[in-house]
């Protein structure tokens, strides 16, 4: 169970990608997305060899802070558990929350 917490950062830095964004270039950019909570609720159990689905949807338009909901599933469709993570937008130099990019915006637009 451990690992869910891997799927789901490796699910949201996909769906970042999908919308033409690059974690690693926010941040050399001064904007780091620090997890300010995490949630996951357990369903049913996850093999070796399972093949493992996560879909990854925003909650709400972000803020200082951005929600995601996951919903991790296997390749039988069984829903293995359900999870929310909520991170800030930060300002690497000042370490305080700070407004999503324009760009980050602008992809969700698209």
């Amino acid at each position: 169970h451990g690992n869910y917490v891997l799927y789901l950062e490796m699910a949201r830095i996909e769906w970042l990608r999908k919308l033409g964004i690059s974690y690693k270039s926010m941040e050399e950019n001064g904007i780091g997305l620090p997890v300010v909570s995490l949630s996951i609720n357990f369903k049913k159990s996850a093999f070796y060899d399972d093949v493992i689905k996560v879909k990854t949807q925003l909650k709400k338009q972000p803020t200082a802070l951005v929600n995601f909901d996951y919903i991790l599933t296997n390749q039988n469709d069984e829903l293995l558990c359900t999870a929310e993570v909520v991170l800030a937008f930060m300002d690497m130099k000042t370490k305080r929350p700070t407004r999503p990019p324009k760009y980050f915006l602008e992809a969700l637009k698209n």
